[in-house]
């Protein structure tokens, strides 16, 4: 369907247009939420006049648009989407930007700014509303409160498709088969409980392959901490029982999972089975350990997510706890990007309806304060949900306290942050003046390699701002040149750095160093300092590979040489058109780049470490084409080894249930350069 609207001479497309490009339209993120959205656009058709600019602009755009829900798109002259909002009625939310109502200074620098707009109808303001949150997140405009902070929360998973049921901490996707519990703030915190649960209910937390392949028990069922169904130590009925108790300790049945111990452990004492009792008794207390480790586990709330807001020097902290099946798993804190001069209530519901456009959302949310349009934004939680999820603000009683409690880690939290901001400008300051920038960098990239004599070589980029590291922006590259000597650090540091500015050079084009950056502009994708791990040698061959590209004046480069052998403290420094130079032992400055470099020097090593162990526990077999998961695990339960399979003869492989005769020759044919067989 492609037409012009009677009312209001818009171009209308709907999901049907093959037209629309999902990556640029609205159109195709409304599809994304599954919201029947129908696009306006005017651009074809004249109706907005050329050279319109910001007010007039949008008072030509509201003659058109329709009294209906919907959702809003505002765009500089640059294509670069500044602001996302969503309306009851398009028609009257609009017209405040025209008319100038309530504008404060963000939202009067935003108009002015404004070139072109977009809008996507919506067949209610739930649904404008859900839309709104997922193009803030994906878009993430400047003008709008963004959620920084967007990883995805761990939970603790009890698998549900094998025969003994493994404990794992999880994340992503509930795609396998088995329980879910959490979310949990960290995966310091499932790791904690996983621990303890091991001890409480000796569960196995190795990988399927590994439980299938045991032939005798491993060191966690001679510590304790499993009960070895690998190897059928325990029988299938008692280790099914001792998954129900996990699950029900899990799901908030704490109390009579350790009554049922304790009983137990009496009649175990009671028959003298004193061996058997101090089993219970080990249980018993990994159980408390678990729940002294929660903090404070309400009696009255079952499923809740309580959040509290702390603004102050113009950074909003939001603190947010997580309780489930009535127990504490855990608290985070956040720092979203907002107008300093934006209320804290309205900061808190963007920041809701955001947090909540990809996780699962609980029956309960307490705040501390009362939020814009908190009835819709239930009202949206709860038709995503599935069920009914009630926004509160607690007056008095248990749930009042939980959130006290929470406005208290928010203050604290926000003290913290503010210490750490100021002390990151003041180090950004003197970096500057020690170095003879023209400004202050706003991104630095720290560079370093790793390797062990040229084998599994991996460059590591860390990247430093304004608020310290910004780990979402760290990448490492596999070393894959073939002409790179074993071990050629040179060369290695020319090929990260040619991969890395080629590729930002094709994505982000050269940057304008003569204007001056913007004070609310997104964090920079060019970085104004790279830091290299090398003396003069290494900085020859980077400034080289600057040179090439034609950028060697976008960016400075400097080196930072380990000192007489190799001693902290003692470094030497290679900035641009400098021989070299050495700080003071006690210098603020030379501590930021020590503990930049020790950053950089940690990525890259994890990197590699992470990629030497996939390498070590790499089997041959993953090498041929056709070879899946099952008949990999046929070929090694019928010969044992990898290795055995390489020497097996034609007719032994034929003879493994599972495989047939094309397949079996593809095996053959792999491990031999002679077909005959």
């Amino acid at each position: 369907m492609n037409g012009r609207s009677p009312q209001d001479g818009g171009v209308l497309y709907d999901e049907t247009d093959a037209e629309i490009d999902d990556d640029d339209d609205l159109l195709g993120e409304a599809e994304t939420l599954a919201v029947p959205g129908v696009v306006l656009d005017w651009a074809e058709t004249g109706a907005i006049p050329d050279g319109l600019r910001g007010a007039e602009l949008i008072q030509a755009y509201v003659k058109l648009l329709p009294n209906s829900p919907g959702v809003y798109r505002m765009f500089n002259e640059a294509g670069d989407v500044l602001y996302v909002g969503k309306a009851r009625s398009l028609k009257k939310r609009v017209s405040n930007y025209a008319q100038g109502r309530v504008h404060s200074n963000r939202l009067t620098k935003m108009v002015r700014e404004t070139a072109h707009m977009e809008f996507v109808t919506t067949r209610t303001e739930i649904e404008a509303l859900l839309l709104e949150a997922n193009l803030i997140k994906r878009l993430r405009p400047r003008f709008n409160v963004l959620l920084r902070d967007d990883k995805s929360f761990p939970y603790i998973l009890v698998t549900g498709d094998s025969r003994a049921p493994a404990l794992y901490k999880h994340r992503g996707a509930r795609s396998r088969k088995g329980s879910y519990f959490g979310p949990f703030a960290s995966a310091g915190a499932v790791g904690r409980t996983i621990n303890s649960l091991q001890r409480a209910f000796l569960l196995r937390t190795c990988t399927d392959s590994v439980f299938e392949s045991r032939t005798r028990p491993c060191l966690l069922h001679q510590i304790k901490r499993c009960a070895a169904p690998c190897t059928h130590e325990i029988s299938d009925a008692d280790y099914s029982d001792l998954v129900r108790e996990a699950n029900d300790f899990l799901s908030g049945k704490s109390q009579a999972v350790k009554a049922t111990i304790a009983s137990a452990m009496s009649e175990a004492s009671e028959t003298l089975d004193f061996e058997r009792a101090a089993l219970y008794r080990d249980r018993l207390a990994a159980l408390s350990h678990v729940q002294s480790h929660q903090g404070i586990n309400p009696s009255g709330v079952e499923e809740a997510d309580v959040f509290a807001i702390h603004h102050e020097g113009g950074i909003s902290c939001i603190q947010v706890f997580f309780f489930r099946t009535g127990q504490n798993w855990g608290n985070r804190a956040y720092f979203p990007k907002a107008d300093p001069a934006m209320p804290p209530a309205e900061v808190l519901a963007a920041f809701l309806a955001q947090f909540y456009d990809d996780k699962p959302c609980p029956r309960q949310i307490l705040l501390c304060e009362t939020v814009e349009e908190q009835e819709l934004l239930g009202a949206a939680l709860s038709e995503k949900s599935g069920y009914k999820v009630s926004i509160l603000v607690p007056q008095r009683g248990e749930k009042k306290d939980l959130v006290d409690h929470a406005v208290g880690n928010a203050r604290e939290a926000h003290g913290r942050k503010l210490a750490e901001t100021a002390s990151q400008s003041r180090l950004l300051d003197g970096f500057a003046e020690t170095f003879k920038l023209a400004a202050v960098p706003r991104r630095i990239e720290i560079y370093d390699n790793s390797h062990i004599m040229g084998t599994n070589a991996v460059g590591g980029m860390v990247v430093a701002g304004p608020e310290g590291f910004v780990k979402g922006q760290y990448r490492k590259f596999n070393i894959k040149s073939t002409e790179i000597t074993p071990g050629d650090d040179f060369g290695m540091m020319k090929e990260v750095m040619t991969r890395r500015f080629s590729r930002l050079l094709k994505e982000e084009g050269k940057p304008d160093r003569t204007a001056a950056p913007l004070e609310d502009a997104p964090f920079p994708a060019w970085p104004d300092v790279i830091l290299i791990d090398g003396g003069q040698g290494q900085m020859s061959a980077v400034r080289g590979i600057l040179k090439e590209l034609d950028i060697e004046d976008c960016v400075t480069a400097i080196g930072v040489a380990k000192g007489v052998d190799r001693e902290a403290g003692r470094e030497r420094f290679f900035p641009p058109g400098s021989p070299g130079f050495t700080l003071p032992p006690r210098d603020p400055v030379l501590y930021f780049i020590q503990r930049m470099r020790d950053e950089a020097h940690r990525f890259a090593i994890g990197s590699h470490r992470a990629r030497r162990k996939k390498e070590m526990v790499k089997n041959p077999l993953d090498e041929i084409a056709g070879i899946g998961p099952t008949r990999k695990r046929a070929l090694l339960h019928h010969f044992g080894t990898a290795k055995a399979v390489s020497r097996a003869a034609f007719s032994d492989l034929m003879a493994v249930g599972g495989i047939s005769e094309a397949v079996a020759k593809l095996v053959y044919d792999h491990f031999h350069d002679d077909s005959a067989k």
